[in-house]
């Protein structure tokens, strides 16, 4: 990246409050290199490709709230996505990473749900050796979004945030904080989307669910074809607390996400799910992290994706049982169907377990469609096309099932179809 992300661009930002860190985050970024292949944790991913370093040259940074005719192009295009919910506790609509609008339904207001940005707060916790995109995130990041439920309230309906990147060529930086008070209930369902021109988002998504409460997250991402995703998912629970965290991902040319879900209190719950489909050149790069850290704590992570044409899949997974784990319950379980003998998809789960008293499994798959499935289905009359959709649209009912939200399941479904769609429009004629 070049100069137009030195520190000194940040004396003219007019968006950006000048926080403590900023100038010394830019500084950071200008010197950090760019991750490449050579290392295990960026293998596979196309971060060293020549056109891909091209296109990270050319941005610059969104140093500046987006345009009203902007927000109005972008809030008009929402009005579909708001109008598949019966209720809602909130509407925030953020773009290029600024939040330019908060809703909050009056009753909620009252009742304890606060949602509000607070352009002074950093990430909780930067990684042991930040990159060059964390170093870029806490140095151009407005502020983050933060939802709170305030007190024992159980908020029955969802926080909605709609997040876009609409400049071309540029960076944005949204961030988003969502906590749970003890005892209490929160649903947040964000939609990602972007315009159909190039352009790079870091996104970090932080969940924090006290003692004893409820956090149910989903995230549904549908960005433009060459928008390119390098994001974070921090999330904590507390004991007896249970949270539950969705990721349902078809657009762009590269998404890579990577998820640290902490067990913090015995008890804890933590449920991972993900649904992605890949055509084309798509890329989609998960890194998740399991850590139990104390005793009597659960996870169960399922990843489903199916991949067609040249696009890829990378999954690297670690349940970690630290030494107080005792009494661990943890599952990870990716699955991937191969659509095309060009697609391809790397899949690796590993255990690290520091305490003998545990259950842990993990499993992975990346095959074609089941021939017996198929047999099954040829057999019975139905054209072989007809034949992969059906088996294809079904292999997903189970990563769906976790997601909170009736609305968001129906959109995730009609992403799926506009895949399948796509593909049967690229088969040739059956005789």
């Amino acid at each position: 990246m070049n100069e137009r992300f030195s520190a000194d661009v940040l004396d003219g930002a007019a968006g950006l409050t000048a926080r403590p860190g900023r100038a010394e985050a830019a500084a950071a970024a200008l010197t950090a290199e760019l991750p490449t292949t050579e290392t295990e944790e960026w293998r596979y991913s196309p971060i060293s490709e020549p056109d891909f370093v091209e296109l990270l040259d050319g941005l610059q940074p969104a140093l500046t709230a987006p345009s009203t005719d902007a927000v109005a192009r972008v809030r008009e295009a929402s009005d579909a996505v708001l109008g598949r919910f019966e209720s809602i506790a909130a509407t925030v609509l953020v773009v290029d990473g600024f939040v330019v609008d908060i809703d909050v339904a009056p009753g909620w207001a009252a009742k304890g749900l606060s949602v509000e940005v607070e352009e002074n707060r950093w990430i909780n916790e930067l990684p042991v050796e930040p990159t060059k995109f964390d170093y870029l995130h806490q140095a151009f990041s407005p502020g983050p979004l933060v939802i709170r439920s305030i007190g024992q309230v159980a908020v029955t309906e969802p926080v909605v945030v709609l997040t876009h990147h609409d400049r071309p060529s540029t960076l944005s930086c949204p961030h988003l904080v969502v906590e749970v008070a003890e005892a209490g209930e929160l649903t947040v369902i964000e939609f990602q989307s972007s315009a159909p021109e190039a352009g790079v988002q870091l996104p970090i998504t932080e969940l924090t669910a006290n003692n004893a409460s409820r956090l149910r997250y989903t995230v549904v991402q549908e960005n433009g074809d060459d928008h390119i995703q390098i994001g974070r998912q921090l999330s904590s629970a507390g004991g007896q607390a249970a949270l539950t965290s969705g990721v349902a991902a078809f657009g762009g040319r590269y998404l890579r996400l990577r998820t640290d879900s902490r067990l913090v209190g015995r008890g804890a719950t933590a449920s991972l799910a993900a649904a992605y489909y890949g055509d084309d050149q798509q890329v989609h790069d998960f890194r998740t992290f399991q850590h139990h850290e104390a005793r009597d704590t659960k996870s169960d992570l399922l990843f489903k994706g199916t991949q067609d044409d040249s696009s890829g899949s990378i999954y690297t997974g670690l349940i970690h049982i630290h030494p107080d784990g005792a009494g661990t319950n943890a599952f990870q379980t990716n699955r991937n169907i191969k659509l095309s003998d060009d697609a391809w998809a790397w899949s690796v789960p590993n255990l690290e377990i520091e305490n003998n008293e545990v259950h842990c499994s993990h499993a992975s798959t990346v095959s074609p469609v089941d021939d017996d499935q198929r047999f099954y289905l040829h057999a019975r009359g139905v054209p072989p096309t007809a034949a992969d959709r059906l088996i294809v649209a079904g292999f997903y009912d189970e990563v769906l099932s976790r997601i909170p939200s009736e609305a968001a399941r129906g959109r995730v479904r009609e992403l799926i179809n506009t895949k399948l769609d796509r593909r049967s429009r690229n088969q040739p004629a059956e005789g």
